[in-house]
């Protein structure tokens, strides 16, 4: 089923002024209420002075993500309406605001029917950021999680055309940008279809189906591992956490090789790919357990940054990794108690079979090196603790060494994912020790997000690693303006910037 437009909307980028720009719907961002928008030459005039009465009045305050709607009628402006949206102050501006901000524009344009929309970049920011922003905004507003209810039911489609339009830059590079964020909107949006699929479609098998389906019609390398070649590695983990479901298990390899790209660095990122986690014998509350759909948003990420990278024509080497299974409570389920040994030879005695992500990736990360990777990002939607940490709009950062996670705090910051790194102490090691195994998988409720990636810092092996738990990020709790309810595509953007800058 398609949770976007079709066909999908055509977004264009244009060098020219507001006025001349031949669409139904102006959109246009604004610095606050005392921004003059004197760069819109005319503006609040084309509209009979409604903005500035709505401005008055405190119809709109122009905060942050606040609209307006109302018409042009003056001759010589080719558009029909203007929407000013709140952009907050001109301090505030980021990857993350501005995206935002243009996806508060592509609601908007929905909800207005407008069959087409023109987005303008303001002066004083630059032009290309801006640009790539505002497209991945404009297209992530696209994404329609109501895919399974009646088309009558449905929200309305996105504009058929969208022009983003600069008075000044070079075409060139000005449309290459707006190109850049289109690609990584489209394939974030491709991480929140896979996300928002219930578990009975979007089996392990089925998502590797999709994956494999996607990255080879890019040009993508993939192998997908079933259960048997898994044993043979000696993947005993990842089958230890699959074995109480009917469904098998797949671990996911994509490879972007680019002819002439250096031997090194060998960027792997690591996607935890549970379909449905019920909590296996550790069984989950039944309340919220639906929403255990997303707990593969993490490999959804990496499929869709390997799409986006080798959309854009990335230079550097990179491998997606993405361990799938369902962690169901069957007869054959693992219990806890027992001691399964990976295939890197490190037993674990399993304390909570819910502890189930940090297995998989374990066998995940054991096989990213032993396939040549030199730098190693995990991204897991992986304990709640993480969230009681640090919300439901902060990612934890952890890894090794310090210049690598700051390189990886860097790269999420460009792409507008928020992130803050977390320590891993030497006495957590002691907290994972067992009297039987090597480690335990679960050291309890204290500092779980920490022990959590501990555990996996001793799989993750020699060289650069990082984890990103996005356990509170992957999914929106609640609808805003710029954020329906539902799967985000966290992380995508981090792994695009990654992969394309190394």
């Amino acid at each position: 089923m398609s949770h976007t437009r079709t066909p999908p909307t055509d977004i264009s980028a244009v060098i020219g002024r507001a006025q001349d720009l031949d669409v139904e719907l102006l959109i246009v961002p604004m610095f606050g209420a005392a921004d003059l928008i004197d760069d819109v030459p005319g503006l609040d005039a084309a509209t009979g002075g409604e903005i500035g009465r709505a401005l008055s009045s405190k119809e709109f305050r122009a905060r942050a993500y606040d609209t307006f709607v109302t018409s042009i009628t003056a001759s010589g402006w080719r558009a029909k309406r203007v929407a000013l949206v709140g952009a907050g102050s001109r301090d505030d501006q980021n990857a993350e605001r501005m995206r935002r901000v243009a996806a508060v524009g592509g609601y908007v344009a929905r909800d207005r029917a407008a069959a087409s929309a023109g987005w303008v970049i303001r002066r004083g920011l630059d032009a290309q950021t801006a640009a790539t922003c505002a497209a991945d905004g404009l297209t992530t507003a696209e994404f329609d999680g109501g895919s399974y209810k009646r088309a009558d039911d449905r929200s309305g489609p996105s504009p058929s055309r969208i022009v983003i339009a600069s008075v000044e830059g070079d075409p060139t590079a000005f449309a290459d940008a707006v190109r850049r964020g289109r690609i990584v909107g489209e394939q974030a949006n491709f991480a929140r279809t896979l996300a928002n699929e219930p578990g009975n479609v979007l089996t392990p098998r089925e998502f590797a189906a999709r994956v494999s389906a996607a990255a080879s019609s890019l040009g993508l390398a993939v192998e997908v591992l079933d259960e048997t070649r898994m044993a043979e590695l000696g993947m005993r983990l990842l089958l230890g956490v699959a074995q109480g479901s009917a469904e098998p298990p797949r671990l996911i390899v994509v490879r972007h090789e680019p002819a002439g790209a250096p031997a090194s660095p060998v960027f792997a990122f690591v996607g935890k790919g549970v379909t449905f986690d019920s909590g296996g014998i550790s069984i989950k509350p039944a309340d919220g357990m639906e929403r255990m759909k997303d707990d593969m948003a993490g490999g959804a990420a990496v499929a869709a940054a390997l799409g986006a990278i080798a959309r854009l024509g990335g230079r550097h080497r990179v491998i997606g990794v993405i361990p799938t299974v369902e962690n169901m409570p069957g007869g054959r389920a693992t219990r806890p108690g027992d001691v399964v040994a990976g295939a890197s030879g490190t037993s674990v005695e399993i304390i909570n079979t819910d502890a189930e992500g940090r297995l998989i990736l374990a066998d995940a990360l054991w096989y990213a090196r032993r396939i040549g990777a030199t730098h190693v990002v995990d991204i897991a939607t992986l304990t709640g603790a993480c969230m009681v940490a640090l919300g439901r709009y902060v990612s934890g950062l952890f890894g090794r060494p310090d210049a690598w996670v700051e390189h990886v705090r860097t790269a999420a910051a460009r792409g507008g994912d928020r992130v803050w790194p977390m320590p891993i102490y030497e006495e957590t090691k002691q907290e994972l020790k067992s009297d039987i195994a090597d480690v335990i998988n679960s050291a309890g409720r204290a500092g779980g997000a920490i022990t959590a990636a501990a555990f996996l810092r001793e799989f993750a092996g020699e060289g650069a690693w990082a984890h990103l738990d996005i356990a509170g990020t992957a999914w929106a709790e609640i609808k805003n303006a710029y954020q329906p309810k539902g799967a985000t595509g966290v992380a995508v953007r981090t792994l695009v910037d990654l992969g394309m800058n190394g």
